[in-house]
């Protein structure tokens, strides 16, 4: 037995045909009428790569994430990920400039290092979480220039 479909409503021919006092065809069963599929609210297209948030926390892991950051598009094209990856290259600098200036001096240099080093690793917890929370935390001197540096 054939279904046929016609403008949105799908029918089963009755094997017996009936006509009412008119002449028009009459069913005894009753037809199926599907509801036709309600549109869906669109979705929301598919985001490749990382977000802004978790770029700029990587960002502070490695000098190399940051630099990374700074070439490759879409990255370098925001100003959020372009100044955490700025203040992360700047503060590794610095880091490892203390350092330096630290074990060149005797004694008191190498006495200071632990401390300072801890100071260093405290910061950088602090920055990578304020990255991944979305805020722009800027250090006092080096995140002026990662705001000049990002267009920021």
């Amino acid at each position: 037995m054939p279904i046929r479909y016609n403008h949105d409503t799908w029918s089963i021919p009755n094997p017996s045909p009936r006509f009412n006092s008119k002449g028009a065809y009459v069913s005894d069963s009753p037809q199926y009428t599907p509801v036709p599929p309600q549109p869906s609210a669109p979705q929301p297209t598919a985001q490749s790569g990382l977000s802004d948030n978790a770029a700029g926390a990587l960002a502070y892991v490695t000098i190399i994430p940051a630099i990374i950051f700074l070439i490759v598009e879409p990255y370098n094209r925001n100003s959020y990920i372009r100044f955490h990856s700025w203040q992360s290259i700047f503060f590794g600098i610095a880091a490892v400039a203390v350092h330096i200036v630290l074990t060149l001096i005797p004694v008191i240099g190498w006495i200071l290092v632990p401390f300072v080093s801890l100071g260093f690793l405290v910061i950088w917890v602090i920055l990578l979480l304020k990255a991944l929370k979305g805020e722009r935390f800027q250090l006092p001197i080096i995140g002026k220039f990662a705001a000049q540096q990002a267009g920021a």
